[in-house]
């Protein structure tokens, strides 16, 4: 155990260390995004590995990005409380779905086509509203007077954004720990298999799957606004949307839903495949990575369910048994 902690603490001395020993700002840039992603495919993971399948993620970072956005430039509101506000009202629209689905039992594949919705929903209110949004043209936040920079939470640097990225990161990992080491683990993990036998055996049903819905909403929200912040960009395609949601699906199943690094695996994989169809061939290469995502994520269901981190992982308990 002692070992482990040894090689985490390495790890994130490493990872701190690098953009002061690296300085190129296009690998630094395929970081930042790849952090940013990797916790809202974790966020996605806190939900999913419990059966909790959702395609309303996208609804969810759309939300965190947007109004964020919006209060700071009509209403003039920091980001600073702007990500906080946005977080609750991802929150409130996770609990007005969730509620009544986990209230009157709607699970499976009804619950994915509730969530799915959501997801589309969101997408339609952001397209309607182009006086506000810009619609699908996207929506671009306003620069901030010389000097405040920080008060807007912009920042020109690349090695800035990669330290907020990185700490980002490893809250969401700390989050996922601390759910999979504590009672809400085995409560959800309990209701995946039989609910009714949950609630017989004094199990909160819809309070517990409450608490998994909240906490992954907000996380989402929060790396929509970060990810609206550093790219100082977003659109509906970006940031909402089911090919969003998909996107995230796909990230985590490649990746290994039930290990700590397999959305970040998963991250690693779509970022760098996205910018490879990019630069390879530009605009020819526009939606080519959903079409990649889906092919990839049949085959990675049928030949290699537990991902790539879940199989080697299991591989590796078969060889010390």
């Amino acid at each position: 155990m002692n070992s482990r902690y040894a090689a985490w603490a390495t790890g994130l001395a490493a990872l701190i260390a690098l953009p002061f020993v690296y300085r190129e700002p296009y690998h630094l840039h395929l970081l930042v995004l790849i952090l940013i992603w990797s916790f809202a495919y974790t966020s996605w993971s806190i939900m999913g590995r419990f059966g909790l399948v959702s395609l309303g993620h996208g609804g969810f970072m759309g939300v965190g990005a947007y109004v964020t956005a919006l209060l700071w430039n009509h209403l003039g509101v920091s980001p600073w409380i702007g990500i906080p506000v946005s977080m609750v009202a991802a929150g409130v629209l996770a609990l007005i779905v969730a509620y009544p689905c986990f209230r009157f039992r709607i699970t499976g594949h009804y619950f994915v086509l509730v969530t799915l919705a959501l997801s589309g929903i969101v997408l339609q209110v952001i397209t309607a509203t182009r006086d506000y949004t810009g619609g699908s043209l996207g929506y671009t936040p306003n620069r901030a007077p010389s000097g405040k920079g920080f008060w807007a939470l912009q920042f020109d640097d690349k090695t800035t954004w990669y330290l907020i990225a990185l700490g980002v990161w490893v809250v969401g990992l700390v989050i996922w720990r601390a759910i999979d080491r504590s009672m809400t683990r085995y409560a959800m993990e309990a209701i995946s298999e039989d609910e009714d036998a949950a609630a017989a055996a004094g199990v909160n049903v819809t309070a517990e799957k409450l608490k998994v819905t909240l906490i992954s909403a907000l996380m989402t929200a929060l790396a929509g606004a970060l990810y609206c912040q550093y790219q100082m960009f977003i659109s509906p395609d970006t940031v909402s949307g089911i090919a969003v949601s998909l996107q995230m699906v796909f990230a985590v199943i490649v990746g290994g839903l039930y290990v700590t690094l397999g959305p970040t695996v998963g991250a690693v994989i779509t970022i760098l495949l996205a910018e490879t169809l990019r630069i390879g061939f530009g605009t020819k290469a526009v939606g080519w990575d959903n079409l990649v995502y889906g092919v990839l994520l049949v085959l990675f269901i049928i030949f290699l369910p537990k991902g790539i981190l879940g199989s080697i992982a299991e591989r590796l308990k078969w060889k010390r048994a």
